[in-house]
């Protein structure tokens, strides 16, 4: 058996610079992650509110604290930030957007635009410059 050669090890990721591109698909598995925990809090939302009032202004007390509005900003950033790049992904599937520079162009939309409708979503919400 002949002896084997010293051959280099393929470059890993920490070798690479982070490029918008791996970064926002990275951040796509991770809003999904996240959507998946938020279930629970919805969950918890709904069986509260089957048990009675006491069940329930326990749940809205933890809504309420400091980590609660943290989880559900979180929890809301992460469903705009998903729901916009699942759009951009259909896109890409309709051939549409594929060159780098349009990919780039879309990923900064997707940024901007879950963080618009974020704040949107949470201004309508709070009642911030609605009607009555």
């Amino acid at each position: 058996m002949a002896a084997s050669k010293q051959r280099p090890l393929s470059p890993h990721l920490q070798i690479y610079r982070p490029q918008l591109t791996s970064v926002l698909s990275i951040f796509h598995r991770l809003t999904g992650v996240a959507l998946s925990g938020g279930t629970l809090l919805l969950a918890w939302w709904l069986v509260a509110g089957a048990i009675g009032p006491d069940a329930y202004a326990i749940f809205e007390a933890f809504c309420t604290s400091w980590i609660g509005w943290v989880l559900l900003a979180g929890f809301s950033y992460a469903l705009m930030y998903h729901m916009c790049n699942g759009i951009r992904h259909l896109f890409w599937d309709g051939g549409f957007g594929l060159e780098l520079k349009d990919a780039y162009v879309s990923g900064y939309v997707v940024v901007v635009a879950s963080v618009v409708l974020t704040a949107l979503v949470w201004g309508v919400g709070l009642g911030i410059g609605g009607e009555g």
